[in-house]
């Protein structure tokens, strides 16, 4: 992503006035797996003074990929509201059962990245919300190159999931910028 473009984007989401009652200005940054979406967060989080970043692959799992949502709003998105820390165990993705403490202070910026960052429930802590569109057959070879062949089957599995929370959700529609993810 231009150096521009984020620059455009940070001044947007200072603009923005954090929802009602939401202490946080929270920035969504969504898309489907392999999209660019970290890519993308830890780029703009660069423009927006070092802001911190809550991946929602802290809360998901191979199998939980999109329900994880009332978690994360209890332990992060309800804490942030109300001017607290955010405090979750994240989810351990080795398999080896060492889910690690996460504790993410409140800042005048945090960047919520990851698959389902904007759906209609977390909507309301929302200040700002991008949704990064990458054609399918690049999100699963980027998939694949990180998480090895072995893991189609799953990977394909987490597509389906993906599509049919698109197909709920909306949430390029719901977006104050689409950007592509796969330049």
């Amino acid at each position: 992503m231009s150096a521009d473009v984020l620059t455009e984007i940070a001044a947007a989401v200072r603009r923005e006035r954090a929802p009602e009652g939401v202490a946080t200005r929270i920035v969504a940054i969504d898309g489907l797996g392999g999209a660019g979406k970290s890519t993308l967060a830890s780029s703009l989080t660069q423009h927006l003074g070092g802001a911190p970043v809550i991946h929602t692959d802290d809360f998901a799992s191979w199998d939980e990929p999109l329900d994880w949502w009332p978690r994360l709003v209890a332990e992060a998105l309800e804490p942030l509201a109300r001017g607290e820390p955010a405090r979750f165990r994240r989810t351990d993705w080795t398999g080896r059962g060492r889910e690690l403490w996460v504790e993410v202070d409140p800042a005048g910026v945090v960047v919520l990245e990851g698959v389902g960052a904007s759906r209609a429930a977390l909507r309301p802590y929302l200040t700002y919300a991008i949704w990064v569109e990458t054609p399918r057959d690049v999100r699963l070879r980027r998939g694949l190159e990180r998480d090895g062949d072995g893991a189609r089957p799953r990977w394909e599995r987490w597509m389906e999931e993906e599509d049919e929370y698109v197909a709920r959700e909306r949430p390029d529609e719901h977006a104050h910028r689409v950007l592509p993810g796969d330049r």
